[in-house]
This record gives structure tokens, C-alpha cells and sequence, in this order.
């Protein structure tokens, strides 16, 4: 399938029709939101068998993994439009009481026209889950899907248009360069999942206009073993969260901090459950791993002990392989003496996406102060299953949240309001010139109000 890049000649009206769409309000009632909540699900399911084809062509996904992922897509429509009445409702703050009459409330309004750029390696759910997002918030918005997979691109620029209402969602397909010209335009928000190089243009990009941006970045998420940790299990586990699309996801285990007398055991059961995972051999099972990304990261594991899945043992803490984030089948095992040794390698580096921590020792549990965008105990993988749970990234990794409502929050504007009675005349009267002594008195009393005991961090309380 061929994929046809969009004329950079029609962004413009693409852009101008997208903000006429907004202008007119049409993506301000709810039924209207949870209708195309509901066709992104219809589009999941009716053609389901052309987006397993599509993946197939682009990665040699397996069927299942594709289903995993489409399945998400339509799951968090559904659950979106049968919750989006709970998440638009104005709250009401609470206040003194003075001050209950003047109806403070917080009004869950739409953010304006946005743009999400999605990447190759989950070319279905990371294009449709920030735009999930963004239908249920009621801002228009452009897709610019990845050019990298060619094939899901192709197909979902065909079909959105389909289920979709045309006047609020587009796709523009390209490059680089077409990139580069919509970053041009002022959005409400931008919404980039991608790499840390690419992530530092967008949001330079985005600071010229002062737009808000949201960026789902990677980074070398790595794996604590505890010497009491059940290695079989923790092996299995591990392993379906570095195979699972060939290891190319932002979320894989990166690398194994694991106690130097437990690495030769590890690593005999890893191999035992890769064969048991794949015994017709790993490579094919795995996925296809662009040559681009496959050739580089091979010639850089010195000690291949696993068939297809590399991993390589006794990795210093200054060697390549923990340089960059690896995206691929590469799994090194870094030997450490104790907990606070991990702990003092991982907080030297960049914070990680996704902390994973095999242990069932609470102090253990509680030792963790590394910072992440999430922490993980005794799996990989599932933080992401919960719809729930935000997917939240810090530092490296990027900024901002995203799944379900945490996705419709990014693309919300909270205004806040106030209506004040007449009534209330009577209450506000001293804040009026001339500032008398009494009614300076009566304005100033919040400066002078009482502080509670506290007790101080040496446990000496303090008045």
C-alpha cells in the first residue's frame, strides 16, 4: 500500500476549516462527542481484519498483539462516551460560607484546535488514544499519523474520514519536512509521542506561540531484582515485556539491575523461558525490527548468550549498551552488590518512564525513591492495562498525562467562575476607599490568623 503525503498547500485550509468548525461550536454537545466516540470504536471493529493486515505488513505484528491493541482503542472509546457525562460536569468548590453565594464553580470547557503526531511502533493505538481525548474534550483536531508505517497510515487515512465528522478530524500524512510546516501554526495543544530528540523540536516549536504540549517520550526504563525474588516468574515476566512488539515500546524493560550472585541463575532460567516462549526461534516470533534500529544496537552486544533475544551478562555501568535507549530484542544484566547501589545508579540518570521492581519484601517496596513516571512491582507492562491509571511521564520521558480521562484533562481548559449576588453587597462593603481603620481591621484579619502546632522533622514541636 502506497501512502500519499498530503499537499503542504491544503494545510492551510485544513487549519482554517478546523477553526471555523470550532468557532461554530459544533463540537460543544455532549451527544455529538460520545457519537464519534462511539464510530472510533465502530471503525476498530468493523475493520478489524484490514488493521491485523495492515500491522502485519508494517511490523509482522502477531494477530494477538494487534488485537491487544486495537481491543484498547475500543475499549477506551466505549468506556469514554460512557463516561464523558461524569467527567464534563461543572464542579462546585468549596468555600467559606460568606462565600457560598457566589457560586464558585469550575466549568470544563473546550480547549480549541489541536494537533497529534503519532509514532510507528503502535500505529493504531498511539493515534487513537490521544484523539479519544481529544473527541471527548470537543476539540477539533489533525492527525498527523507516522509515515514509518506505511500501510496502517494508509488505512486509517481512508477510514477516518468514514466514521468521523470530516469538518473536526483530518489526517495529513508526510514527513519530516511536513512536520515541520504544522508545527508552523499556532494549535491549542500539541500532542507528540515520539523520541527526545524529535520531542525538544516540537516543543521549541510549540514555545513560539506559547502553546501547551504534551510529550510521550522513552528513555531506558530499567528492572531491580531482589535476591529473594521467584527468578522464573520474574523471568517470564520480564521477557513478555521485552518481546512484545519486537521490544519497540517506550515501556520496555530496558535493562536488569539484578544482585551479582543471582546473574548466572537469571540468566539460565531467561534462556529456558525463551525457548518455551518461542521454540520455533525467537527472531520470527519477535516481529520485525527495522534495520535501521536492528543493525546498530547488534554490533554493540559483545556477549550474545540469548538466540535472538541478545542479552548480554556482567555489563559495566559505562558501557554503550546503557547509553541510549535501546528499542529492540537487546536485554543487558547489569550486576549490582545491593538495593542502594541500583537506587544510586538509576538516580544518576535520566528519570525513566517505567520503574519495574521484582520484590515482595515491603521495606523494599519502600526504598524506592527513584523517580519515574511510574513504578512497577513484580511485572512489566501492566500499569499501562488499567484505565484507570494515568500514563504519566517525568523528566526525559517527557510531561503531562494521557489515558481516558487523564487524556480528556490535557485537552480541557478548567475556567473558573464566579456569580456574586447583589446580596452580597452587604459582605463586600469594606473592601471600598476610603480605607478606614475599621475596615482595614475587618480586610486584614486573615493575616492575622491563628497558626496551629507543628511538629518539626527532629520531633521537637514547635509553637
Amino acid at each position: 500500500m502506497s501512502l500519499q503525503y498530503t499537499p503542504v498547500d491544503e494545510y492551510s485550509s485544513i487549519y482554517d476549516s478546523l477553526q471555523a468548525t470550532f468557532a461554530k461550536g459544533t463540537a460543544l454537545p455532549l451527544a455529538w462527542r460520545k457519537h464519534q466516540l462511539l464510530q472510533v470504536a465502530r471503525m476498530g471493529q468493523e475493520n478489524k481484519d484490514a488493521f491485523i493486515s495492515a500491522l502485519k505488513a508494517d511490523l509482522n505484528r502477531p494477530v494477538m498483539e494487534t488485537l491487544v491493541e486495537l481491543g484498547s482503542a475500543v475499549e477506551r472509546a466505549i468506556l469514554s462516551a460512557q463516561q464523558l457525562d461524569e467527567w464534563a460536569q461543572p464542579e462546585m468548590v468549596t468555600v467559606p460560607e460568606w462565600q457560598q453565594s457566589w457560586l464558585p464553580t469550575i466549568y470544563k470547557t473546550l480547549l480549541g484546535v489541536v494537533l497529534i503526531i503519532s509514532p510507528w511502533n503502535y500505529p493504531v493505538l498511539l493515534a487513537l488514544q490521544p484523539l479519544i481525548g481529544a473527541i471527548a474534550a470537543g476539540c477539533p483536531s489533525v492527525l498527523k499519523v507516522s509515515e514509518i508505517a506505511d500501510n496502517s497510515a494508509s488505512l486509517m487515512t481512508d477510514l477516518l474520514p468514514k466514521y468521523l465528522d470530516p469538518s473536526a478530524f483530518r489526517i495529513i500524512n508526510g514527513g519530516p519536512t511536513e512536520t515541520t510546516r504544522l508545527l508552523e501554526f499556532k494549535w491549542d495543544h500539541i500532542f507528540y509521542t515520539g523520541n527526545g530528540r524529535v520531542g525538544r523540536i516540537v516543543a521549541a516549536a510549540a514555545a513560539k506561540h506559547l502553546t501547551p504540549i504534551t510529550l510521550e517520550l522513552g528513555g531506558k526504563s530499567p528492572v531491580f531484582i531482589d535476591d529473594k525474588t521467584d527468578l522464573k516468574v520474574a523471568a517470564q515476566r520480564i521477557l513478555w515485556g521485552k518481546t512484545t512488539n519486537a521490544g519497540q515500546i517506550c515501556i520496555a524493560p530496558d535493562y536488569v539491575l539484578v544482585p551479582r550472585g543471582s546473574q548466572e541463575a537469571l540468566l539460565d532460567v531467561l534462556k529456558e523461558e525463551l525457548r518455551s516462549f518461542y521454540p520455533d526461534g525467537a527472531l520470527t516470533a519477535l516481529g520485525s525490527v527495522p534495520q535501521p534500529m536492528w543493525s546498530p544496537v547488534e554490533k554493540l552486544t559483545s556477549n550474545v548468550l540469548l538466540s535472538n533475544l541478545h542479552c548480554s551478562k556482567d555489563v559495566s555501568p559505562h558501557d554503550v549498551l546503557l547509553e541510549d535507549e535501546i528499542f529492540g530484542p537487546f536485554l543487558p544484566l547489569v550486576p549490582v552488590d545491593d538495593l542502594q547501589e541500583a537506587l544510586e545508579y538509576i538516580n544518576a540518570r535520566p528519570h525513566p518512564l517505567a520503574l519495574y521492581v521484582f520484590t515482595h519484601d515491603p521495606q523494599v517496596k519502600q526504598s524506592y525513591p527513584a523517580r519515574s513516571g511510574s513504578i512497577i512491582f513484580n511485572d512489566t507492562f501492566q500499569q499501562v492495562a488499567v484505565s484507570g491509571l494515568p500514563f504519566s511521564r517525568i523528566g526525559e520521558s517527557g510531561y503531562g498525562s494521557q489515558t481516558m480521562k487523564y487524556t480528556y484533562d490535557r485537552f480541557t481548559h478548567l475556567r473558573s467562575s464566579v456569580d456574586i449576588p447583589l446580596q452580597a453587597e452587604q459582605s463586600l462593603g469594606a473592601r471600598y476607599p476610603p480605607y478606614s481603620a475599621e475596615n482595614t481591621k475587618i480586610i486584614g484579619v486573615a493575616a492575622d490568623l491563628k497558626i496551629p502546632m507543628s511538629n518539626s522533622v527532629d520531633g521537637i514541636v514547635n509553637a
